[in-house]
């Protein structure tokens, strides 16, 4: 036997007793269109159901157009919020300036274009930290129970007895004015309403069978509250979250209003409607079309949040 025999034997891969191994197909040859038709199918299932509910689908694109605005604000405006223009002064709504003028001659649709920004921001820090700390307190209390929970509980009954304007003003006395201050004493009035729905969904979900399972399997405590229980109660705390979105967005423009906001010269649509209050009896335009914009900022996300409710319901 030659050495090149011996070395092409070496490194030649054995014959399987069972036959030659054939390569595994990556997937069937039309799993590709499949998944397309499917994405497809879906797409075309929510236009119909949004063409049913045209209120559902004007509150979306409200919303979007509000985001877009917020983080965008040239793709509608060109004016700068805060140019100020003395041959301007309080000018009712026109074709030139659709929302007016206020008392310095600052364009007020491109003063609340750019002011949802800070609004959005304020919003989306109040919620958060509402949603991540209601859902450690309920998780802990639905979970461990016993004096965990009468404790946690008896904190929450607490915080629901004391009005969410009212301790959102406490907090922001004791922490300082400011965007980031105002926004963490909102999400702090909130917390109860996470914490004692996040509780309910726990207490449901740590009797289901596939959490006794796991724990007959010899699971730890903490494996299955972070991956069998935490994700499964996580559904209606999600719908709660969009409901916040428009209370969060009431209790920041109230408490910018007062003069709890950000300074000057930025400002949101609280301060907007602040700023407009001096001039109200000369100009109504400077307070209603903002707060139509709050409105309608709060009538939109609760009909969404609402819906999302309801489809989880069934």
């Amino acid at each position: 036997m030659s050495i090149n025999q011996i070395l092409f034997d070496e490194i030649a891969p054995q014959a399987s007793p069972q036959g030659p191994t054939l390569p595994r197909d990556p997937a069937p040859p039309g799993a590709q269109e499949l998944d397309a038709r499917s994405w497809k199918a879906r797409l075309v299932k929510s236009s119909r159901y949004l063409l049913r509910h045209p209120g559902l689908a004007l509150a979306i694109l409200f919303v979007v157009v509000v985001i877009l605005s917020g983080f965008w604000p040239g793709l509608f405006t060109s004016q700068s919020p805060v140019a100020i223009h003395p041959n301007d002064l309080l000018k009712a709504p026109s074709w030139s300036h659709p929302f007016g003028t206020d008392a310095l001659g600052r364009d007020m649709f491109s003063r609340l274009v750019h002011g949802s920004r800070l609004s959005l921001e304020g919003t989306g820090v109040a919620v958060a930290f509402a949603c991540v700390v209601g859902l450690l307190l309920g998780t802990l209390s639905g979970f461990f129970g016993g004096w965990v929970d009468a404790i946690i509980m008896r904190l929450i009954d607490v915080l629901l007895s004391i009005p969410a304007l009212l301790f959102a003003l406490t907090l922001v006395t004791a922490l300082g004015f400011g965007e980031i201050q105002v926004a963490i004493a909102v999400g702090f009035g909130m917390c109860p309403g996470f914490a004692r729905t996040t509780r309910s969904e726990v207490l449901r979900v740590r009797t289901l069978p596939y959490v006794e399972a796991a724990r007959t399997g010899g699971a730890s405590w903490s494996r299955i509250m972070l991956r069998h229980v935490l994700p499964n109660s996580t559904g209606p705390v999600a719908a709660l979250a969009v409901l916040d979105i428009g209370t969060a967005v009431l209790v920041l423009s109230t408490l910018s209003f007062l003069g709890f906001g950000a300074p000057p010269p930025a400002t949101d649509w609280g301060g907007i409607v602040s700023d407009g209050s001096q001039s109200l009896a000369i100009a109504p335009y400077l307070v209603l079309l903002p707060s139509l914009v709050i409105c309608l900022w709060v009538f939109s996300a609760n009909h969404i949040g609402l819906t999302i409710r309801q489809h989880q319901d069934r």
